[in-house]
Protein backbone atom coordinates (compact mmCIF):
# COMPACT_ATOMS: atom_id res chain seq x y z
CA UNK A 1 0.00 0.00 0.00
CA UNK A 2 1.20 3.51 -0.81
CA UNK A 3 1.00 6.01 2.03
CA UNK A 4 1.15 9.79 1.76
CA UNK A 5 3.03 11.34 4.69
CA UNK A 6 2.25 15.05 4.64
CA UNK A 7 4.10 17.39 6.97
CA UNK A 8 3.11 21.01 7.25
CA UNK A 9 4.25 24.36 8.41
CA UNK A 10 7.57 24.59 10.29
CA UNK A 11 8.23 20.85 10.25
CA UNK A 12 11.27 21.63 8.11
CA UNK A 13 12.69 23.36 11.21
CA UNK A 14 12.15 20.68 13.86
CA UNK A 15 15.88 20.30 14.43
CA UNK A 16 16.04 23.98 15.40
CA UNK A 17 13.12 23.79 17.81
CA UNK A 18 12.93 22.52 21.39
CA UNK A 19 14.31 18.94 21.28
CA UNK A 20 12.20 17.99 24.31
CA UNK A 21 9.07 18.71 22.28
CA UNK A 22 10.15 17.85 18.75
CA UNK A 23 12.60 14.97 19.12
CA UNK A 24 15.91 16.66 18.36
CA UNK A 25 16.13 15.37 14.78
CA UNK A 26 15.94 17.01 11.38
CA UNK A 27 13.11 16.53 8.92
CA UNK A 28 15.52 14.58 6.71
CA UNK A 29 16.34 12.22 9.60
CA UNK A 30 12.63 11.84 10.39
CA UNK A 31 11.81 11.02 6.77
CA UNK A 32 14.64 8.46 6.65
CA UNK A 33 13.09 6.74 9.66
CA UNK A 34 9.64 6.86 8.08
CA UNK A 35 10.92 5.25 4.88
CA UNK A 36 12.64 2.50 6.93
CA UNK A 37 9.53 1.82 9.01
CA UNK A 38 7.37 1.74 5.89
CA UNK A 39 9.73 -0.78 4.27
CA UNK A 40 9.57 -3.00 7.37
CA UNK A 41 5.76 -2.88 7.22
CA UNK A 42 5.69 -3.54 3.46
CA UNK A 43 4.35 -0.07 2.75
CA UNK A 44 5.56 2.55 0.29
CA UNK A 45 5.79 5.98 1.89
CA UNK A 46 5.79 9.27 -0.02
CA UNK A 47 6.99 12.00 2.37
CA UNK A 48 6.31 15.64 1.59
CA UNK A 49 6.67 18.87 3.58
CA UNK A 50 5.51 22.40 2.79
CA UNK A 51 5.05 25.74 4.48
CA UNK A 52 2.36 26.68 1.94
CA UNK A 53 -1.18 25.78 2.99
CA UNK A 54 -2.55 25.68 -0.54
CA UNK A 55 0.12 23.18 -1.59
CA UNK A 56 -0.70 21.00 1.44
CA UNK A 57 -4.36 21.01 0.34
CA UNK A 58 -3.32 20.14 -3.23
CA UNK A 59 -1.32 17.16 -1.91
CA UNK A 60 -4.42 15.95 -0.04
CA UNK A 61 -6.34 16.14 -3.31
CA UNK A 62 -3.54 14.36 -5.15
CA UNK A 63 -3.61 11.52 -2.58
CA UNK A 64 -7.18 10.75 -3.69
CA UNK A 65 -5.76 9.15 -6.82
CA UNK A 66 -3.10 6.89 -5.35
CA UNK A 67 -2.85 6.67 -1.55
CA UNK A 68 -4.21 3.74 0.44
CA UNK A 69 -3.67 5.73 3.63
CA UNK A 70 -2.52 9.17 4.73
CA UNK A 71 -0.43 10.39 7.67
CA UNK A 72 -0.71 14.12 8.36
CA UNK A 73 1.10 16.49 10.67
CA UNK A 74 -0.05 19.92 9.53
CA UNK A 75 1.78 21.67 12.39
CA UNK A 76 0.03 24.84 13.54
CA UNK A 77 -2.54 24.51 10.73
CA UNK A 78 -4.03 21.70 12.84
CA UNK A 79 -5.58 24.30 15.10
CA UNK A 80 -7.32 26.51 12.57
CA UNK A 81 -7.16 25.38 8.94
CA UNK A 82 -10.62 24.44 7.80
CA UNK A 83 -9.24 24.29 4.25
CA UNK A 84 -7.02 21.35 5.26
CA UNK A 85 -9.86 19.82 7.28
CA UNK A 86 -12.14 19.93 4.24
CA UNK A 87 -9.42 18.44 2.00
CA UNK A 88 -8.90 15.55 4.45
CA UNK A 89 -12.63 14.96 4.78
CA UNK A 90 -12.80 14.17 1.05
CA UNK A 91 -10.37 11.26 1.40
CA UNK A 92 -11.95 7.82 1.48
CA UNK A 93 -8.91 6.09 3.02
CA UNK A 94 -7.74 6.02 6.65
CA UNK A 95 -6.10 9.26 7.75
CA UNK A 96 -3.86 9.43 10.83
CA UNK A 97 -3.14 12.78 12.50
CA UNK A 98 0.33 12.83 14.10
CA UNK A 99 1.96 15.36 16.41
CA UNK A 100 5.47 15.01 17.81
CA UNK A 101 4.54 16.81 21.03
CA UNK A 102 1.52 16.23 23.21
CA UNK A 103 -0.60 19.12 21.98
CA UNK A 104 -3.24 18.35 24.62
CA UNK A 105 -0.79 19.34 27.37
CA UNK A 106 0.59 22.46 25.75
CA UNK A 107 -0.71 26.01 25.31
CA UNK A 108 -4.49 26.36 25.32
CA UNK A 109 -4.66 27.28 21.63
CA UNK A 110 -2.76 24.11 20.65
CA UNK A 111 -5.21 21.79 22.41
CA UNK A 112 -7.87 22.15 19.73
CA UNK A 113 -7.63 20.22 16.49
CA UNK A 114 -10.06 21.11 13.73
CA UNK A 115 -9.06 17.80 12.11
CA UNK A 116 -9.92 15.43 14.94
CA UNK A 117 -13.42 14.60 13.72
CA UNK A 118 -12.34 13.74 10.15
CA UNK A 119 -9.34 11.51 10.88
CA UNK A 120 -9.41 7.78 11.61
CA UNK A 121 -6.76 7.90 14.33
CA UNK A 122 -4.66 10.40 16.28
CA UNK A 123 -1.11 9.82 17.57
CA UNK A 124 0.17 12.61 19.77
CA UNK A 125 3.15 13.15 22.04
CA UNK A 126 5.21 10.15 20.99
CA UNK A 127 7.94 12.07 19.19
CA UNK A 128 9.23 10.60 15.94
CA UNK A 129 7.97 7.14 16.99
CA UNK A 130 4.44 8.46 16.53
CA UNK A 131 4.93 8.19 12.78
CA UNK A 132 5.78 4.51 13.19
CA UNK A 133 2.58 4.02 15.20
CA UNK A 134 0.64 5.73 12.40
CA UNK A 135 2.18 3.46 9.77
CA UNK A 136 1.43 0.37 11.89
CA UNK A 137 -2.18 1.53 12.19
CA UNK A 138 -2.45 1.91 8.41
CA UNK A 139 -0.70 -1.41 7.77
CA UNK A 140 -3.18 -3.21 10.01
CA UNK A 141 -6.11 -1.60 8.16
CA UNK A 142 -4.99 -2.93 4.78
CA UNK A 143 -5.26 -6.58 5.78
Amino acid sequence: MRVAVLNGVNLDMIDRRDPELYGGISLNQLETRIYQWALELELIADCRQTNMEGLFVAWCHDALDWAGGVVVNPGAWTHYSYAIRDALEILDVPVVEVHLSNIEEREEWRRRSVLSDVVSERVIGKGPEGYRDALVYLSERQR
